[in-house]
């Protein structure tokens, strides 16, 4: 597309000239995402606020500028990837924590936000934010509610459209819209804060977000379960989920994510272990010492070869330590990964898993997965060298049988990554001709000129 000198000094005239740019440098970190694809834009801007941002958006409808914004560029199916160039618009610099209220349980935050930040600086009031997805040391709110990520805790909790009780957001003409409500309750009109929850950043641009807090968890416990079975522990995930207790995370990892992690973990595990629980409770200190203990005997019932109860918090660090190595080692076994975040019905696990474990062997490649199995969000990573034709061409269609299964078995092809553009051929699979069209329908209505993150989501 390109911009014209005109229109680029007009932009830095709203921002000033040290927060746009169009060097190589900038632009080649601000084109690409964790799916690994990558598209230079025309230049990247860094507003400071909301006016600033309406003022790009009013110049961006004027001249049909695509505008592409961006968090901390954590996403996995290319939400954030200036596909036609455009201006990537970062919202880097908006990354105040305006207010935390304890007295009314809510907290008003700048898009900008690193997630760990609200996570820490609430639990220091001695209130709760429960969404955590794995990147919460780096991805923002805004890309959060973007995404409507979700997260170990999902299980209990609930995802992040769950606390999200209202917005102020720019829309692509340029007009600032506020949605939702401060209070616990609200139904006045259509829920315009659901809608933008989980758009994929295709609507509005979000400059503040009003988060449900609740009071922090007075104990946690993390517990470790083995198998010599993935058989046996995704019986006994679906089993667990029937008892009288809600775990807070509930997180598994099957036999090829325990052999990569085996030499990065401080605690041994038992010989025969071919599959891993994760599961933590949260709640008084007596209720949870004594639910502990039920789902101990619970899993030795299904079958468990071994059960760790962590003791304190350093031991339940060391219990977590096998889930966060897992990602950053996967690529010793392959130069190149898709990680699809399939969920199935928590009673059809056992079955995906059999299916998962088929595809690995038919396409003759490596399988790895792990994921939240309490809500039956499986992280399915297929390991391959993309520069492989072969390889190449057996991942696709592993993916392709991957989708169809997971469809067949009732369930939807992401749950909190998104579509972005990894997903788009295959989202008529699952949503309706019907239902697409009203969905692209409410996209013209925001978006009349289609300037706003263009090319995601819809074919």
């Amino acid at each position: 597309m390109g911009l014209s000198p005109a229109i680029y000094s007009d932009l830095e005239k709203i921002v000033g000239k040290k927060y746009l740019t169009a060097q190589k440098e900038e632009l080649l970190c601000h084109s690409y995402d964790a799916t690994g694809r990558s598209f230079l834009p025309d230049a990247v801007i860094f507003p400071e606020n909301q006016d600033q941002i309406a003022r790009i958006f009013k110049l961006a409808s004027q001249k049909k500028i695509c505008i592409i914004p961006r968090g901390s560029g954590s996403g996995m199916t290319g939400g954030a990837i200036p596909i036609d160039g455009g201006v990537v618009l970062v919202t880097s610099r908006m990354n105040k924590i305006i207010e935390i209220d304890e007295d009314n349980f809510i907290a008003r935050v700048e898009p900008g936000v690193v997630v760990s930040k609200i996570h820490s600086a609430v639990e220091a009031c001695g209130l709760f934010y429960p969404p955590d997805p794995a990147s919460s040391s780096v991805c923002t709110i805004g890309g959060n509610v973007g995404e409507c990520a979700g997260g170990p805790r999902a299980v209990k909790y609930g995802v992040t459209r769950d606390y999200v009780l209202g917005l102020e957001a720019v829309i692509p003409s340029g007009e600032i819209i506020k949605t939702g409500v401060s209070t616990a309750k609200g139904v006045a009109g259509y829920d315009l804060t659901r809608l933008i929850v989980g758009s994929e950043g295709t609507l509005a641009v979000v400059t503040k977000v009003i988060l449900k807090l609740l009071p922090k968890p007075k104990a946690v416990k993390t517990l470790a379960v083995f198998f010599d079975s993935m058989d046996k522990a995704a019986k006994a995930i679906s089993s667990v989920m029937k008892q009288a207790i809600i775990p807070r995370c509930v997180e598994y990892m099957d036999e090829a994510s325990i052999d990569l992690v085996r030499k990065f973990i401080s605690f041994e595990l038992p010989k025969k272990t071919r599959a891993l629980l994760i599961l933590e409770l949260d709640g008084d200190k007596d209720q949870v010492e004594q639910e502990a203990e039920q789902i101990k005997a619970f899993c030795y019932g299904a079958g468990a070869i071994e059960v760790l109860v962590a003791a304190d918090k350093a031991g339940a660090q060391n219990l977590w330590e096998a889930r966060k190595a897992l990602s950053p080692v996967l690529y010793k076994i392959a130069p190149n990964k898709i990680n699809e975040d399939i969920v199935v019905p928590i009673s059809k696990i056992p079955e995906m898993v059999e299916i998962i474990r088929k595809i690995q062997k038919e396409s003759g490649l490596t399988v790895v997965s792990f994921g939240h199995a309490g809500d039956g969000n499986i992280h399915c990573n297929i390991m391959y060298d993309k520069k492989d034709k072969v390889q190449a061409k057996r991942a696709e269609k592993a993916v392709d049988d991957l989708f169809t299964a997971t469809l067949k078995l009732g369930g939807t092809i992401t749950g909190e990554h998104g579509v972005g553009i990894t997903k788009m051929k295959y989202l008529p699979r699952e949503i309706g001709s019907l239902e697409l069209e009203i969905m692209k329908g409410i996209k013209k209505v925001f978006d009349p000129e289609n300037i706003l993150n263009p090319g995601k989501i819809f074919s």
